[in-house]
């Protein structure tokens, strides 16, 4: 019986080592944004400090998204598939190099003393996220930017932006990719907005 008894359990320690192990975690980074075009000069006098951009429920999370209903109602999360860092900060930093190599406004940062003029940016993510159509995947970044001055008691500039396309490709790669340039084209209509005259006017 003893015999019996220490086979058994070999054998049964030796099914659970052949079982399938548990899927590796992969981590990803959006690709480098495009080379975009430097202003001729600053069309904001003061300087822009963008703080850590806000989200809630799934979208505060490091997970990526996906959805499997056109409309992208229902969002699932992936648990082998993060991002590298947290969405709130990834966008951030990439939105303060975007709006630096853009040259709007003489200085952009992440902080700055609460003391002189100065413009604050503050975003929501409203989207991020690949969605499964019949053509395909695709991908949709949405996100809520506001823009306030020191010395203006409204806000100068307060909208929505929304970028969706197509996946060129199935694998989450090429979903991360498109994400960026769904990112990058939102940034670009930001630069877009803050070339209206009226903005810098708003803050005087």
């Amino acid at each position: 019986m003893i015999r019996t008894a220490a086979l058994s359990l070999l054998l049964l320690l030796t099914g659970c080592a052949s079982a399938p192990g548990i899927p590796e975690t992969r981590y990803f980074r959006l690709p480098a944004a495009a080379e975009a075009s430097r202003l001729t000069a600053p069309v904001l006098a003061d300087p822009i400090v963008v703080d850590t951009f806000y989200a809630d429920g799934v979208h505060a999370d490091q997970a990526l998204l996906y959805s499997l209903d056109p409309e992208g109602d229902q969002l699932r999360a992936y648990h082998y598939q993060l991002w590298a860092d947290p969405p709130t900060r990834m966008l951030q930093r990439r939105l303060i190099r975007a709006l630096d190599a853009a040259g709007v406004a003489p200085l952009v940062v992440d902080r700055l003393p609460p003391t002189g003029r100065q413009y604050r940016l503050q975003a929501r993510i409203e989207g991020f996220e690949r969605l499964q159509r019949e053509d395909g995947w695709h991908v949709r970044a949405i996100l809520a930017i506001r823009l306030d001055h020191s010395d203006a008691t409204r806000p100068v500039l307060l909208r929505t932006y929304r970028d969706e396309r197509r996946v060129e490709g199935t694998s989450m790669r090429d979903s991360v990719r498109a994400l960026g340039a769904a990112v990058d084209g939102l940034f670009a209509q930001l630069v877009q907005d803050l070339q209206t005259p009226s903005l810098a006017a708003g803050a005087r």
